[in-house]
């Protein structure tokens, strides 16, 4: 079973120093990202959320919001942010010098601006509140599993139908290709005949046969082909907590290799069809991949 990398997922806890609100959405990324937004403060607790993440996941780019409701528990080692009140401060009075906006700091004014107040451990968020985030990331995480995980019932759903088309197209051109030679014997005699007025010697006609199915050979690549289709589908069996998406990324590139040199040894109508249908097949199982974990 495989997972998409699309999803999303929240959930809330709640403990003596306040609730924390966290949401979780991820998109397709070539390897993993994890990136934390919050309210002043939360790059303290980066390194734990992003843990929390990451023992989880192994594919994408995951954005975690967080938000925090402080208790009263919370409020009792709150201090004053000297450091924020004199950035604010200049900041208001650079928007009056600078760019002309009337008025002074004011109280009023501070306090829309927020982050005014800090954690005396925390610089900014209650230090206790830590373990409250990291169960509410837990939960929202998994929302966001369960649903790259039914995204990705939906895509291997789709992969293994362009796989049972590879296979059909596999066997087709392998029932064909004898039958290119059984024609260019026919066509050769008919040519020699036509242009000598005598009979061609036979013996001589079957080693340009040989040549020609020399090089008309596609056994190699048929063989190969189905063997990326199988490991494909052993990929696609795997547990849905390991990441297959760039194993299958590197499968899809070798079938597109083998069947472009299928393609290219074609010398057949019938053949070349399939060979086109097999390419629009794999085009679509590359676009597919680039969503799986």
């Amino acid at each position: 079973m495989i997972r998409s990398m699309t999803g999303y997922g929240s959930a809330d806890a709640t403990g003596d120093e306040g609730a924390v609100m966290v949401e979780i959405r991820s998109v397709n990324s070539r390897g993993l990202k994890v990136v934390v937004k919050g309210p002043p403060g939360v790059e303290a607790w980066e390194p734990q959320l992003r843990e929390v993440v990451e023992t989880r996941l192994g594919r994408g780019r995951v954005d975690l919001m967080l938000r925090v409701e402080e208790g009263e528990a919370a409020g009792e080692v709150r201090e004053l942010d000297r450091v924020r009140v004199r950035d604010t401060i200049a900041g208001l009075e650079l928007l009056r010098d600078e760019f002309g906006v009337p008025g002074v700091p004011d109280l009023g004014l501070m306090i829309q601006a927020g982050g005014l107040f800090r954690d005396r451990s925390r610089n900014g968020l209650p230090e206790r509140a830590l373990e409250t985030a990291q169960r509410a990331a837990s939960a929202a995480l998994d929302g966001l599993i369960d649903m790259r995980e039914r995204e990705g019932g939906r895509l291997e759903e789709d992969l293994r139908e362009r796989l049972s088309a590879l296979d059909t197209g596999i066997d087709r051109t392998e029932a064909l290709a004898p039958e290119r030679l059984s024609r260019e014997r026919e066509r050769l005699r008919a040519l020699v005949e036509e242009l000598t007025e005598r009979e061609l010697d036979e013996d001589r006609l079957a080693r340009e046969i040989v040549l020609i199915a020399d090089k008309w050979n596609v056994s190699e690549e048929l063989v190969r082909a189905r063997s990326h289709v199988a490991a494909f589908r052993e990929y696609l069996d795997r547990p849905a907590d390991e990441p297959v998406g760039k194993r299958l990324s590197f499968l899809v590139q070798e079938l597109q290799r083998e069947i472009n040199t299928l393609g290219a040894k074609a010398n057949d109508v019938r053949i070349s069809r399939e060979v086109v249908e097999m390419k629009n097949e794999i085009e679509k199982l590359r676009e597919q991949v680039e969503n799986v974990e």
